[in-house]
């Protein structure tokens, strides 16, 4: 979220930059019992959190049956959690679904939709992205929502291409509702370096602007082999990261906390 500055020599108030913000998503790679130890390593970076010399928001997305372990383990910690999907529906003949009202009622306060591999293996449309955005918002969830090109192209056609994915999003988005974009590029994930800096800087350009043409209060993260270094290239054109493995052991998530803290 934005702070806000009381007044400026006018006596209007100023909005600030967003707070910066890390998210991390374990995918499907820890077990049920490798996750308690490792969100358990996380709440211990409650006190890294308190000390940083400004503040950092850190949010963990872990699998739906942990949701129990990170609800207890990060309680009073400061670090947010949540899910790594959900269904557009609230209630109903849904096998196997998960509803945004029953993620609020674990205390989860994020929830990510429309990442590519759901796109691509799970067939998810820009219309379901934005059914899930809005049962997300409905609900008093934050949806991250997560956009980005398929294939390496010049700036102006991968912005493009992630503007749609956005645009379609947001139209679920309720007014006034926090939201988070998470631009990945797609051939970038799982990759030996994030996209360059230049390219991010000009789709993420594109991205703010479209956050701004909608009736929500947004951040923008950038994941996409993210890690040590990669905010810095990238201070001021984005709002933090959205990191994978390289989290998995949390002395790397540390850095990029302390990092992102100092730039």
């Amino acid at each position: 979220m934005s702070d806000v500055i009381p007044e400026n020599s006018t006596g209007t108030a100023v909005p600030t930059a967003p707070r910066p913000l890390v998210g991390v998503s374990l995918k499907l790679y820890f077990g049920l019992a490798q996750t308690r130890a490792w969100l358990a390593e996380v709440a211990a970076l409650g006190e890294v959190l308190a000390g940083l010399p400004r503040p950092v928001d850190l949010f963990v997305l872990p699998s739906f049956p942990a949701l129990a372990d990170a609800r207890e383990l990060l309680a009073g910690t400061g670090v947010g959690y949540g899910a790594q999907d959900v269904h557009w529906a609230e209630r109903g003949a849904w096998t196997g679904e998960v509803s945004a009202g029953m993620l609020a009622e674990t205390g989860a306060r994020y929830v990510e939709v429309g990442h590519a591999e759901r796109r691509r293996h799970f067939g998810e449309t820009d219309q379901v992205v934005a059914a899930k955005t809005r049962a997300a918002t409905t609900a008093g969830l934050i949806p991250v929502i997560c956009a980005g090109e398929r294939h390496a192209a010049d700036p102006a056609t991968a912005a493009e291409e992630a503007l749609t994915q956005v645009r379609a999003a947001l139209t679920g988005a309720a007014p006034g509702s926090e939201v988070i974009v998470a631009y990945e590029p797609v051939w970038a994930i799982g990759a030996d370096a994030p996209a360059p800096a230049g390219h991010v800087r000009a789709v993420a350009t594109a991205l703010r602007d479209a956050l701004r043409a909608h009736d929500v209060r947004g951040r923008l993260i950038y994941g996409g082999t993210a890690g040590p270094g990669t905010y810095t290239e990238l201070a001021g054109a984005v709002d933090g990261l959205f990191l994978g493995r390289l989290a998995h052991d949390t002395a790397g998530l540390r850095t990029v906390l302390d990092e992102i803290a100092r730039s």
